[in-house]
């Protein structure tokens, strides 16, 4: 029941996303300090949501404005990581129901997968 709440909240803060994007794909860029939160997805204003569920990020891929803050949420049974490949963010393991936050303060590209399963692998591109 708990998870059905937590998709459903998710649903719903991403579908506000996307109407306040123009349908576009829309996430935060990164900083130095990453931190998890227990809290939900972020809202429009805040930031960016992914939703970790069947062993992959979604959206893979997200576009924001330097300064955006990026939440993923694990939406999946098992536990998952947030890991930057150029070592620049890294979450702890991600309960079910569990968030993480990243701020992005500078432009590029920062791809990241989840330690723990390799082909789980997204981006996030800053501009």
């Amino acid at each position: 029941m708990r998870h059905a709440r937590v998709a459903a909240f998710v649903f719903a803060a991403m579908l506000m996303i996307a109407a306040c994007s123009g349908g576009s794909t829309q996430a935060p860029a990164a900083s130095a300090a990453p931190s998890d939160a227990a809290s939900a997805a972020p809202s429009a204003a805040s930031g960016t949501a992914v939703s970790i569920s069947d062993f992959s990020f979604q959206p893979a891929a997200v576009t924001v404005a330097v300064g955006t803050t990026v939440t993923w949420t694990n939406n999946d049974s098992a536990g998952h990581t947030v890991t930057a490949d150029d070592g620049s963010f890294k979450s702890t393991t991600l309960a079910t129901g569990a968030t993480f936050s990243q701020t992005f303060a500078t432009a590029g590209t920062f791809a990241y997968r989840c330690a723990i399963h390799s082909s789980m692998t997204g981006t996030v591109t800053v501009k």
